[in-house]
Formats: structure tokens, sequence, C-alpha cells
């Protein structure tokens, strides 16, 4: 009770609604995430009360989980990579004339997802932060293999195409200083590729830049073309399609949000691979379906909670945002950790009581937002891909302030094009980058950690789990070729007998 009558002072409540929307239009630039918000605005915080500063940051993070949707669905193009998954059905149901109600129901789901997160953070923080403790090196490289293996084993029809997709993307993540050993690898003398190629380039690069070009190529036909805004809400129907992904897929992304260095983009994978295995119809996904947009909003939203709690609890940060979080909470004088608790409670539970406040704020400002951001699609395309080119290159440049970037932008750029025209998907490329380095590592320090041998995956039971799991998602494709042959079959023979008869 004193942490929300803390959170509902009206200071607070206006640093709520702030962060919420800068979170929001931060997220829908491409290249300017969450962790890159908070950044720029510690300086702001230093003369502000620790408590506001801490419920301004968690504001700004939680609302470019909301904002980084609305490109997504309006421009194929991610915020960051949290928001990847949303361009699976969001992009292809704005193409149908249903941007509207895409808008309207990501914007439902992520607050749907939050909700549930500041509610298993409010009961769950400890157990589940003590879980997370058991997770050594090798469960970290299970857990990104079952990741890629899902994203993989989705590409149905094309999975060898995924796979070739999924090495590029891990090589790439090899470039830079090797952080064990310290050799260089794969820079070709640069200093600016010590540190790595950055995935926001890749992202920027193979989505937006590559979207623009695929579409500058067939820009006249698209000009006779009149897209169609549709209901700025969602129907019963759509509705209907969507509240068992939301429910399932926001415990789903809270879980994973709690495992620290998981991330949002994990979450909204996983939360999407999963809804459309238990889907009835699988084959509308990637199409435009509902339930495909759904999972991942709710999934990631929640995962920006989840990652909260080791933050909070053991002072790990659970995503990039929550690492640049933790050095200005440092700064300000707080010491995550399970200290905390008791040492600072009113800070806590103010935090966890403002979530519950921005989320209604959220909703209500991306709902009302709806109508002013469908507008985009009426723009001619000769105005409106030249102005993502700029926001592109802004957002580039911001990472870094290298032009060295801009170059790899364009290259990028030209290899999203090829693979767009040649059909390979992009999510297994973008997702293997982001992961790469981590995957390496945790692999390594796996095996260096049990004498050289592989038998460490297999001795626990939350490795055992995780390969299982990344062994039925490879044969997931296969299993599904074999139902649906066998289902037509038996109703070609079903035809056959009633023409007989």
């Amino acid at each position: 009770m004193d942490g929300l009558s803390i959170a509902l002072q009206p200071v607070n409540i206006m640093w709520i609604v702030i962060g919420g929307f800068l979170g929001t239009v931060v997220g829908m630039l491409p290249g300017l995430g969450p962790a890159t918000a908070v950044a720029v605005l510690i300086p702001i915080t230093f003369s502000m009360n620790p408590v506001s500063a801490i419920i301004l940051m968690a504001a700004i993070y939680y609302g470019a989980m909301y904002g980084g949707s609305r490109s997504s669905i309006l421009l194929n193009t991610p915020g960051d990579g949290s928001a990847i998954a949303a361009t699976f059905d969001g992009y292809p149901m704005a193409q149908k004339g249903q941007a509207g109600p895409a808008l309207a129901i990501s914007a439902v789901a992520s607050f749907i997802g939050g909700i549930m997160a500041v509610f298993g953070f409010l009961f769950l923080a400890e157990p589940l932060a003590n879980f997370a403790l058991k997770f050594g090196p090798a469960e970290y490289f299970l857990l990104m293999l079952l990741t890629l293996s899902a994203i993989v084993a989705l590409s149905v029809g094309k999975m060898v195409k995924g796979f070739l997709a999924m090495m590029i993307g891990l090589a790439l993540a090899t470039v830079g200083i090797d952080t064990q050993t310290g050799v260089y690898r794969f820079t070709m003398g640069i200093p600016h590729f010590s540190d790595g190629i950055d995935f926001l380039i890749v992202i920027i690069g193979v989505y937006a830049i590559g979207e623009v070009l695929y579409n500058f190529l067939n820009i006249d036909q698209q000009k006779k073309e009149k897209k169609k805004v549709g209901k700025v809400w969602f129907s019963k129907d759509q509705w209907k399609r969507s509240k068992w992904p939301i429910i399932r897929s926001g415990p789903i992304g809270f879980l994973i949000g709690v495992l620290p260095g998981a991330g949002g983009t994990i979450a909204s994978m996983i939360g999407y691979t999963t809804q459309k295995q238990l889907a009835k119809n699988p084959e509308e996904y990637g199409e435009g379906a509902v339930e495909g947009l759904a999972a991942p909003e709710s999934s990631n939203n929640a995962a920006s909670v989840g990652a909260m709690i080791p933050l909070l609890t053991m002072g790990i940060p659970g995503s990039g945002t929550t690492a640049v979080m933790l050095g200005a909470l440092i700064m300000l004088g707080l010491r995550p950790g399970p200290l905390l608790f008791e040492q600072q409670p009113d800070t806590v539970w103010a935090l966890i009581n403002s979530m519950f406040i921005g989320n209604i704020a959220l909703v209500i400002i991306n709902i009302l937002l709806v109508g002013l951001l469908v507008k985009i699609l009426d723009t001619p395309a000769k105005v409106l891909y030249p102005i993502i080119v700029l926001l592109a290159f802004i957002g580039t440049y911001t990472l870094s302030y290298s032009t060295i970037d801009f170059f790899l932008l364009l290259i990028f750029g030209v290899f999203g094009l090829f693979m767009k025209v040649l059909d390979f998907p992009i999510a297994p490329l973008v997702l293997a980058l982001i992961v790469g380095a981590d995957m390496e590592q945790n692999f390594r320090m796996a095996v260096l950690s049990s004498s050289g041998s592989l038998g460490i995956f297999f001795s626990s039971g939350v490795s055992i789990a995780l390969m299982i799991l990344t062994i039925l998602s490879l044969c997931y494709p296969l299993i599904i070729k074999l139902v649906n042959k066998k289902r037509n079959n038996k109703n070609s023979a079903e035809e056959k007998f009633t023409k007989t008869s």
C-alpha cells in the first residue's frame, strides 16, 4: 500500500505517462530501442528522486515494447529485435487493409501480457529468481539452441534456406574480439569491427532498406493499389481467436524474461512458435493470422517486466536495457540485489505498482494514437520510402556515430533484397546474429567447466528437457507433413468412395 501511494503521486504519474509515450515513440523508430532511450535520459535522472527515476526508466522500457510493433505492422520495419515477430503476421494484416485491427490487438495483447507479468512479479519474484540461478552455461546454450531450432522449423517448405540463413547469422556473430582469448576474428584490419557487427544494423538493413529496395522494384504497380485501413478496432471473431494465445504467451514471455540475457526477442519468438505449433491451421501463419500477432506481442511485453526480477533481486541484468538501468541505479545510489527489498522496499513496491498504472496508460495512449498511425499507409510510396531510408540512416548513426555503419547498412540492405527475391526467411539470420555470441561463449564455458566432456549438456533435468524440446521442434515439420499426408489420403479415399457410391 505504501508503494501504491508513492506510485499514485502526481509527479510519478506524470513520469509514467511521459516515459510510456517516449518509449512508444522511440520504439517505433528503427534502431532507437529502449536501451538507447534509457541511456540518453540517464543524465536527466541525476537530478530526480531515485524512485521517480527508476519509474521513468521502466516506463520507457515497456513503452518501447508497445511502440516497437507499430512500425513492424505498418512498415514491416521492427523498431528493435523484440518486434521482429510482429512483422510475420502484423504486416500481412496491414497489407490486407487490417492495419487498424492489427494495431489495436497488439496494444491490447501487450497490455494483458504486461498486467499478467506484473502479477507474476508480485507473487513469484523470489522463487523465479532462485530458479534462474540454476541456469548455468550449458542450460543457456541449450535454451538458445532451442530458440534457433524452433525458428528454423517454422520455415515450412524452406527449412534448408532457413538453416542456411541461420548459419550466416552465426557466422556474422563471430566477427570481433574473442572475449575469452582476446583474438581478433574476421575484422579485416578494420578497428570498427573489433566490437562485432551490431545486430540492429543488420535488422534495419535487411528489413527497412531491403523492404524499400524490394518495393521500389514494383513501385509502379503499388501506385495503382488502393490500401484500405479498415476499422480501427478488432472484431469479436478476432478477439475470440486471440484471447487464448495472449493468455498462453504472457506467462511464457514472463518466464523467459526472468532468465538473465534471454530478452524480449527470444520471448517473442518462442511465444510465436509455441502458438503456431498449437494452432489448428498453422498454414495461415505468415499470411496475416491475428493469433500470430497477438502471441508475440503479449510475450515480449511480459518479458520486459520479467527482466526486472533478476535486476532487482540479484543485480543481474535480464536484458540490454536493464543492463543500462543497472548502471543508472548504481549512480543514483541504489544497489540492486536481495537486500534492496529489505533496505528500500518503498522503491521496489512503488516500481511494481507503477507498472500497473503504466500498462493502463499505455494501452490508452496506443489505442488513441491508432487513428493517427494508420494514416502512414496513405502516404504515397515515393514519399514514404525516402522517409523510411532517412529514419534508418538516423537510427544507424546513433548507434555508434560512425559512417562505417552506413556502408554496412547498405550492404545488408542489398543482402536483404536478395534474400527476399530468393525467398529466404530473414528471421533465422537475425535471431542467430542476436544470440550467436552468447551462444558460443556459453558453449565454450560449459565445455571448459567439464574438462572437455559433452556430458554436461545432459547433466541436469533442465538441460535434458531443453534438449528434448529442441529435437521435437526440429521434428515438428516432418510430423505435420505426415499428419497432413495421412489426412489428405483419408479425404481422397472418402471422396473416391462417395463418387463410387
